[in-house]
């Protein structure tokens, strides 16, 4: 399955999410630097500037967690998928203006949760609609499609931030504007272009909620966490929820260590920027061809082979000595990140019901959005203990899970065998899977 062949609204969706990454994603490189610049002032609530940096930043993730739930369960018993991204697009483009407001470090908290609050509402309806619009042969292929344009904007703001702040103030009709404030207001503008691309181009698919809810259990929209039917103790979507978490943990962890990292590389924040964004370009190559072949493949194989990636490139961040080594370690997190989220989030899609999926698939965002919030405390704290121990626990989460999954998951889209497939090609035989 190409970009070009996948359902136009899914398309949308992905423009969507990618316009709103860019604005969002300035704000990883923009707000420790805001936080340290001395722009913010008042109590720090008796935290170093390096932890409450963290704390700022975390709030957005545990906020964003604890409301996803709700959003994708309330989703889901409406069927106005379309109706709760267009609204968390809005509050998320009223929340990055705001920034531009804030001069206490309160206020900025604040600020965070709000955002946090806009992309809980957002996230599990937007996942949602793409497994409503994809099949059980499409559905890997149209979550890359999704994840490659989300992660494209990722990685375009970090890198385009640190030439935003450094090239103001600008002259804007007749007022000057800090670098600072161009970065919140073409963050604002991101979540309005999304709002605006949803609003045009995306509309609800054609599903009877009240059948799907009787058919469903009586219309019980739930998170299972033992497995019912399968032979492993957790349930698998649940499963995937704890890798999840364990992998954007240790994604996040870099975040708050911006001015440790660029001290001890010797680097400025420009490069800090390309660093993170390595991580988003391997994610950008990976997705959707990781995402089509787990629609011929299975989703599993993919998912395990991801996390036995992921755990050297991890610890690999905390041994580097060079800005170079930093962005080929990023680049292959980034790999690995990408075999696991479009699978993961493809065999969670297979086991949810149209009217559950939004419960369902929130337990992945849901994880995700805490492991970016744990990601950043974890980092800020272990830091202190020396500087390759966040990035050495943070391998050894992404150990854990890869046995989880090894044990606890089950595949749900079996296909075809590598071996079966690669030996054809070898002998010139046809490649198509056989019926």
């Amino acid at each position: 399955m190409g970009i070009l062949d996948t359902d136009r609204r899914i398309l949308a969706l992905a423009f969507a999410r990618m316009a709103d990454s860019i604005g969002n994603s300035f704000l990883i490189v923009v707000l420790p630097l805001y936080i340290a610049s001395g722009v913010v002032s008042g109590g720090t609530f008796g935290l170093s500037t390096a932890l409450v940096t963290g704390l700022i930043l975390s709030a957005f993730g545990f906020f964003m967690s604890g409301v996803q739930p709700i959003a994708g369960n309330l989703s889901d018993k409406t069927g106005k998928r379309k109706a709760f991204v267009v609204a968390g697009l809005l509050i998320l483009a009223v929340s990055n203006f705001t920034y531009s407001l804030a001069g206490s470090y309160g206020a900025m908290l604040l600020i965070r949760i709000g955002q946090g609050i806009g992309v809980a509402v957002t996230v599990p309806a937007t996942i949602a609609l793409v497994n409503d619009l994809s099949t059980d042969d499409t559905r890997g292929g149209s979550m890359g499609v999704f994840n490659t344009f989300r992660m494209l904007g990722f990685g375009i703001g970090p890198v385009a931030a640190g030439t935003v702040i450094y090239g103001g103030p600008y002259a804007v009709l007749g007022y000057a504007v800090t670098g600072f404030e161009a970065a919140f207001y073409i963050a604002t503008l991101g979540a309005l272009v999304g709002a605006i691309l949803v609003f045009a181009l995306v509309s609800d698919p054609d599903i009877d909620i009240d059948a799907e809810n009787t058919a469903d259990a009586g219309g019980e929209h739930s998170v299972a966490v033992f497995e019912r039917d399968g032979n492993g103790v957790l349930d698998s979507v649940f499963t995937l929820g704890i890798a999840s978490l364990f992998m954007a943990i240790g994604i996040a962890i870099l975040a708050p260590l911006e001015s440790i990292i660029n001290q001890h590389l010797g680097q400025s924040a420009t490069l800090f920027g390309i660093e993170f964004a390595a991580f988003t370009l391997g994610q950008v190559v990976t997705q959707t061809p990781v995402g089509t072949a787990s629609d011929r493949y299975g989703r599993k194989p993919f998912i395990l082979a991801g996390l036995v990636l992921l755990v050297p490139a991890t610890l690999a961040q905390g041994l580097v000595a060079t800005p170079v080594g930093m962005v080929a370690a990023r680049f292959v997190q980034g790999i690995a990140g990408a075999m696991v989220f479009a699978p993961a989030f493809a065999l969670a899609g297979d086991i949810a019901r149209n009217s559950n999926a939004g419960t369902t698939l929130s337990v992945l965002t849901m994880a995700f959005g805490l492991g970016t919030a744990i990601g950043p405390l974890a980092g800020g704290w272990l830091v202190g203990f020396g500087y390759v121990v966040p990035f050495a626990f943070a391998a050894a989460l992404a150990t854990f899970g890869l046995v989880l999954v090894y044990t606890q998951v089950e595949e749900t889209h079996a296909g075809e065998s590598l071996g079966e497939d690669l030996t054809r090609v070898l002998l010139g035989r046809d490649t198509q899977p056989v019926d």
